[in-house]
């Protein structure tokens, strides 16, 4: 199993441990965890079996609310079931237990952390900060890491008040600058670190240090003209992307030269520490 894939973080409801894990963007609960303690139960399992025999709408939506992912264990990671608050909220209505509410509180203020990091954006870089952290690695990473996302907001920002709304033309965009930086679009770049097709591992978090660097620098510069230029439509665009890349390629090209190693390399950033 990917580690870039899984991040555990435990957390503590009345004095009980409850284990959660980073998932599209939000924390998943584990369902065993939740039940057992809501309510007191030596066997959640059987509880929960119990649970979806007498509630058939819950057991028929099962399938969505219950999804299987990687938990840290004695034995080490092994998938578990997990849901989200919004799950977890449906599974607490079938539960006729005096801490349901108490339950419902708490994981409204776990919902309320992801509002604060909205209204608060330095949370949200905290949080992700430590979730990079938890996953292994350098602060030195981390950083230009950060800073990529922030680089890239502000280009898909601009690509926006320039008309840009479609995803596929965002994509298109990107591949671009990629091209133009690496010689390869992130798809291929994909295929080219063995990323597996399907999987949502993000490019990204699987580049070097020099990766990220000239990444940035496609992303800055293609932001920086586009600004001058105010390009007003999908080829224009194109021309603006494919520059602001080629500056980023020039530069890696001469890094090549005067470190005599290629900067693209075929590693994931975690296996080649």
């Amino acid at each position: 199993m990917n580690k870039l894939q899984h991040v555990s973080e435990p957390i503590i409801f009345q004095e009980k441990e409850i284990r959660r894990v980073w998932h599209k963007d939000e924390w998943w609960f584990v369902i065993i965890d939740v039940v057992e303690v809501l309510t007191d139960s030596v066997q959640p399992e059987g509880y929960i079996k119990d649970l979806r025999r007498r509630d058939e709408e819950l057991s028929k939506g099962w399938g969505q609310i219950a999804t299987p992912l990687g938990v840290k264990t004695k034995g080490g990671i092994q998938n578990i079931n997990c849901a989200n608050v919004e799950g977890l909220l449906r599974i607490i209505q079938s539960i006729p237990s005096p801490k349901a509410e108490p339950f419902k509180r708490w994981l409204a203020k776990v919902g309320y952390e992801r509002i604060q990091e909205i209204e608060n954006p330095e949370l949200a870089q905290e949080r992700m900060k430590k979730i990079y952290e938890m996953k292994g690695y350098s602060k030195e990473w981390i950083d230009k890491r950060l800073r990529g996302i922030s680089i890239r907001q502000n280009l898909t920002d601009e690509w926006k008040e320039r008309g840009i709304q479609r995803q596929i033309d965002f994509a298109i965009l990107t591949a671009e600058i990629s091209k133009a930086t690496f010689g390869m679009t992130p798809s291929e770049y994909r295929e080219f670190k063995n990323i597996p097709k399907k999987s949502k591992i993000n490019l990204r978090d699987n580049m070097s240090d020099l990766e990220l660097i000239f990444t940035m620098l496609g992303e800055k510069v293609t932001t920086e003209i586009s600004k001058n230029e105010k390009p007003v439509n999908m080829p224009e665009h194109k021309k603006v992307a494919k520059r602001g890349g080629k500056v980023a390629g020039n530069a890696r090209l001469e890094t090549e030269k005067e470190i005599k190693r290629p900067v693209i390399t075929k590693n994931n950033y975690m296996l080649n520490k």
